[in-house]
């Protein structure tokens, strides 16, 4: 990012305007600007992913912000939250791959799957090394996943975690997921830390609980880490520390709008074509190298993002439009 951009969308510190009440002090709350981008946060154990948008949106004096894929609190890492512009782009980063790395700590299941909810039954035995390695296959690929109990996944428009809070019996159906890679980091008998490569609706808690299930000894996630989410990985993370430093260190944070759609081919436009997808009319793309067919693409003009859509029979056709 040039200084001048960062100069643009940094957080510009408020004069502090003090008013006298009775002896105390008060300070009016910064104006919302319009601010554009993405922050890339390492959110950490404890908070939940609204608060976490908070403390972003907080951070830049930011109009609007969303994040891209709810984080479990229990969990850590990677939390993408679109600011302004950059929330027409959400659907490009949660349809993406994600990756994970996850302790499972075996001879107990949980309600929840995880480290939060009551134990619901025990075992004895503990699985060897060779055994899980031999079990792996069998959780990868496009597999059939029942979500936990305690998930978002909407029950006649109730999240399902709500209506297990209440104690009301939660049945969710299998659901096909796909699993790219799963592979064991390091075991002690007692845990198995594990990283994990998967598509969109996966839950790693639940690959938890039916690996325990399958090996006969039962188990629930101990500590889990999201370490990618489609173009982002940890190399892009800000901390909520960084992020609340200064203005300055947020700035540098704070990623373009089109950072979420470098896994979608970019297709220059002249000015001219650019105006006509502005007002959301579809362009003729010419060249030789003009692609043909595309189900999905993203236009700039000088650099600056102008839209996102399909090409069909060399015609560019938007979905969405971008003022920046």
């Amino acid at each position: 990012m040039s200084d001048v951009a960062a100069s643009q969308n940094a957080p510009s510190p408020d004069a502090v305007i003090v008013e006298q009440n009775e002896g105390r002090s008060f300070a009016p709350r910064p104006k919302k600007r319009d601010v554009h981008g993405w922050v890339v946060l390492d959110k950490p154990v404890g908070m939940t992913s609204t608060h976490a948008v908070a403390v972003v949106k907080r951070a830049f004096s930011a109009k609007k912000a969303g994040h891209a894929g709810t984080l479990d609190p229990l969990a850590s890492g990677l939390l993408p939250i679109a600011l302004g512009e950059a929330t027409k782009t959400v659907p490009f980063v949660m349809d993406g791959r994600k990756a994970y790395q996850f302790t499972v700590a075996w001879g107990s299941q949980t309600n929840t799957d995880d480290t939060e909810g009551k134990v619901i039954a025990t075992s004895d035995a503990r699985p060897d090394e060779a055994a899980i390695t031999a079990l792996l296959p069998r959780f990868t690929g496009t597999i059939s996943q029942v979500p936990p109990q305690f998930s978002a996944i909407k029950i006649a428009g109730e999240r399902a975690y709500d209506l297990a809070r209440e104690g009301e019996e939660v049945v969710l159906e299998a659901r096909p997921v796909e699993i790219d890679a799963l592979r064991i980091v390091s075991h002690d008998g007692a845990t198995t830390t594990f990283e994990a490569e998967c598509g969109k609706g996966t839950y790693v808690r639940a690959i938890a609980r039916d690996l325990g299930i399958a090996l006969g000894c039962l188990g629930h996630v101990a500590h889990l880490r999201r370490t990618r989410v489609g173009p982002f990985d940890i190399t892009d993370a800000a901390s909520v520390e960084t992020l609340r430093e200064s203005a300055e260190s947020a700035a540098v944070a704070l990623l373009p709008v089109k950072a979420a759609l470098t896994l979608i081919p970019e297709i220059p436009v002249h000015r001219d074509a650019a105006l006509r997808l502005k007002r959301g009319q579809s362009v003729l793309l010419r060249g030789r190298d003009a692609p043909v067919e595309s189900q999905a693409v993203y236009a700039t003009s000088g650099g600056v993002l102008i839209a996102t859509g399909t090409i069909a029979q060399g015609e560019f056709v938007p979905h969405r439009v971008f003022n920046l």
